[in-house]
């Protein structure tokens, strides 16, 4: 999680040029795919509804990341499935519902609450030593009546969770934490390529910083320089050639 992250924060980002220079890969973002970055910028967050950092992002600080992202680069969360077990697979699928919903966001903040309770949205750990948190979600019927209360019924909910759709979802969100390697949540992913690590961060639009750089200008600013670098020798070539020609018609 972010470290000395204080929860008021005024948001005037800096200029990316200036976080740039001092964002070092290894310390504060890690490469994980050889493959060539999304066609298009983009931000993913893998989370899960049973992790308080989770919902303590979720609540305090994604608004803020969200709106002060550039404007080209596109937001998608995906769930992780850490427990491999029925009722894991059953809270999977309710994230893969709510993306084909209109109430995105309610949905998401009642799930949290139902998992770990109002307190979970500030970061308050249910799982601490002594403390005792009984769950309201046990079953695909506990999720249906969560999202009963928001104009939800149980057989619209069973056709969106039992769909070909979410199906593919969670067979990519599967797919994708192995293949990222994601092994701690909230995780997140900027264009397929790189991981931030959270841990290294001290401040929200640092984090913000970050991830517009590596969304938007790190692979734009070696492809330029690659470009230029190509273009540079052919430069030299063409006027070695002219030069040629001149002496050739001087002789």
């Amino acid at each position: 999680m972010i470290k000395q992250l204080a929860l008021a924060v005024t948001l005037a980002i800096a200029p990316l040029s200036s976080f740039a220079a001092n964002f070092v890969e290894g310390t504060h973002y890690t490469q994980i795919s050889a493959k060539a970055p999304s066609s298009e910028p983009k931000l993913t967050e893998f989370y899960s509804f049973y992790c308080h950092n989770c919902f303590n992002m979720e609540t305090n600080y994604l608004p803020d990341i969200k709106a002060n992202l550039n404007k080209q680069i596109s937001f998608d969360n995906k769930h992780v499935d850490f427990m491999n077990s029925d009722i894991g697979t059953e809270v999977m699928r309710s994230l893969a519902v709510i993306q084909s919903l209109d109430n995105k966001d309610a949905l998401t903040h009642a799930m949290f609450t139902a998992i770990q309770g109002a307190e979970g949205a500030n970061g308050h750990d249910h799982s601490a030593p002594g403390h005792q948190h009984e769950p309201q979600i046990n079953s695909r019927d506990d999720i249906k009546k969560i999202f009963a209360q928001f104009g939800v019924d149980a057989a619209k909910y069973d056709e969106l969770a039992d769909s070909k759709s979410t199906d593919e979802k969670l067979a990519l969100w599967r797919t994708q934490q192995n293949e990222f390697k994601i092994d701690s949540v909230p995780a997140f992913i900027v264009n397929d390529k790189y991981a931030v690590n959270l841990n290294s961060i001290k401040t929200l639009d640092e984090l913000i910083g970050l991830i517009n750089y590596l969304a938007v200008e790190k692979d734009a600013a070696a492809a330029k320089t690659s470009s230029g670098g190509s273009l540079g020798w052919l430069f030299l070539v063409f006027a070695a050639a002219i030069g040629v020609t001149r002496q050739q018609r001087l002789s």
